[in-house]
């Protein structure tokens, strides 16, 4: 049985063992090197040699794919119209989205299992595949439900690429050099996210829709081949013994899958306190009782009790579920905000809102300079701390804001969590061996999309709920009486009358405020996460430290 990280012993990539306290001196606790758990470049290696520099071609065929992701998510958005104009299914066209998150969010835990049980490289290598075939089968697509299910396809691919390419930059480069190329990936996914939205206009305006996915075809072949073809896994010990724990493969599956389905369509569909949301929160509740069930049962479960027993894996889980949470408000509500309170167009909300992912990888890179010093964990917390000052800062903004005064916001919370974020993947990373990498990362990502669907549910009613109080004590006559026709009268304003929309904008701006204020609240609560349950030198392996 695995056991915490104060006191805890890890299995290393050479096959050894080694034992220290995640708080004071030790041996596994990195503690030898600089402050916060940061070895020093000259500390002796224990176990296994680093890994070296990987070819170029690899890397760039991480990146591409890595690309990808961002890329498909960004894209597709702008092309919704078309695809709706074309295939009908107006009323469940958000499980274009809502599935293919779903697939790739459940999935993470049981990728992270099978990348430390079989290797990274068969498991990236299905995870294309299954991307390209979902691609494929979506151009072809003859309705809405047949889009819907091979998206779903799509997201068991992108599932693999999510996790595994992570895990695999840990797994190919030595601790020194892991923040360089997490910040080139932070760039890719920041470029990608940008261009997909203009990228998706123009096919969506000159071309047919189809050509949306089909471009990920060319792309997602030529990663495919160059991996197949060119990555070299570093040399690591034997895997663990046991047979794939399918049946709480498939308990986590329809766990995460019921539960993501209940946040997705709870106030939406239904009401939350309704039939439908109660009963498929307390089937989930039901089903998570039988995971542990499981897999405190399984010799190789999909979700190892000790990620949740050790110290630093448990704390890095929860401050990301907060990331997740607090994401929700620059990235979901405000392009709506700049929209409507401000009277952007889309081109203009959406450099607003791309503000943050121009100083995020800076940021990222910039961070191990940080690190280095301070430790892993006061210099996420001093990132997202930062982030707790920039989120509430929102609500002070006067009504109605320069448009340069949320940009400037966005810049410097993309900054802050770029502090925040890359310290905590890199530094959890370090303090597990190959065998337990995969498994470590997917649990991180898994709990970081969670917490966003909680955060869109969550975030959601809170806005909901103001711009329905509002609109229940409007002084002024005309406005909307009924959630559902707020977006219409948002569309088209001009059918007010000019003191409605006028009011209707300053509902939608206080909303803003309210949601800004629960991300400031996620942030501090990440914040205390890492200053109360994260040791304060994370225990990185020896075999972790630079020769």
């Amino acid at each position: 049985m695995d056991s915490g990280d104060s006191p805890g012993t890890s299995t290393g990539t050479g096959g050894g063992s080694s034992t220290g306290s995640g708080d004071g001196p030790g041996t596994g606790d990195g503690s030898a090197g600089t402050p916060g758990g940061i070895p020093a470049a000259g500390s002796p290696a224990g176990g296994a040699a680093p890994p070296g520099r990987p070819r170029t071609a690899v890397v760039a065929a991480l990146m591409l794919t890595m690309g990808l992701v961002s890329l498909d998510a960004a894209i597709v958005s702008t092309a919704v119209p078309q695809i709706v104009g074309d295939l009908g299914g107006f009323a469940v066209f958000s499980w274009i989205f809502s599935g293919y998150i779903l697939a790739g969010t459940v999935t993470l835990p049981v990728y992270g299992k099978l990348s430390d049980t079989y290797g990274r490289k068969p498991v990236l290598l299905l995870g294309i595949s299954l991307f390209l075939l979902g691609s494929l089968l979506c151009a072809a697509a003859w309705n809405m439900a047949a889009l819907i299910a091979f998206r779903i396809l799509q997201g068991l691919g992108g599932g693999a690429l999510q996790g595994t390419v992570q895990t695999l930059a840990a797994d190919l480069y030595p601790l020194k050099e892991r923040p360089r190329i997490q910040a080139r990936m932070s760039v890719v996914w920041a470029t990608s996210a940008l261009a997909g939205p203009a990228l998706g206009g123009l096919i969506a305006s000159y071309a047919d829709w189809r050509w949306v996915f089909l471009l990920n075809l060319p792309l997602a072949s030529g990663a495919l081949w160059i991996i197949n073809r060119h990555l070299v896994e570093p040399t690591r010990p034997p895997g663990r013994s046991g047979p794939v724990d399918w049946a709480g493969a498939l308990a986590v599956f329809a766990c995460g899958g019921l539960l993501l389905f209940a946040l997705v369509e709870g106030g939406v569909a239904w009401p939350w306190l309704s039939a439908p949301s109660l009963g498929l929160l307390a089937t989930s509740a039901a089903l998570a009782a039988l995971v542990v069930r499981i897999e405190r049962r399984a010799a190789q479960p999909i979700l190892p009790g000790w990620v949740w027993r050790r110290r630093t894996i448990a704390a890095v889980n929860l401050a990301m579920a907060a990331l997740g949470l607090l994401m929700v408000a620059p990235m979901v509500f405000m392009p709506m905000y700049a929209q409507t309170v401000l009277g952007l167009g889309p081109t203009g909300a959406g450099l607003v809102t791309s503000a943050m992912t121009l100083s995020w990888p800076i940021s990222a890179a910039l961070a191990q300079h940080v690190y280095r010093r301070i430790g892993f964990r006061n210099t996420a917390a001093t990132g997202v701390s930062l982030a707790a000052v920039i989120l509430c800062s929102f609500t002070l903004l006067p009504y109605p804001a320069a448009p340069w005064q949320p940009a400037v916001i966005m810049l410097l919370l993309g900054a802050a969590l770029g502090l925040f974020q890359l310290p905590l993947i890199v530094g959890v990373q370090s303090t597990v061996g190959w065998a337990e990498r995969g498994t470590t990362t997917a649990s991180v990502l898994f709990c970081r999309n969670v917490g966003q669907s909680i955060g869109a549910a969550l975030l959601g009613a809170v806005a909901n709920a103001t711009i329905a109080g509002r609109l229940a004590d409007a002084p002024v006559p005309g406005l909307p009486t009924r959630l559902d026709d707020v977006s219409q009268a948002l569309d088209q304003p001009h059918l007010l009358s000019p003191a409605a929309a006028e009011y209707l904008r300053q509902a939608v701006a206080a909303a803003g405020d309210h949601i800004f204020a629960g991300a400031t609240v996620a942030a501090v609560a990440a914040a205390l996460v890492l200053l109360l349950v994260a040791p304060r030198r994370f225990p990185v392996l020896p075999e972790q430290r630079e020769p």
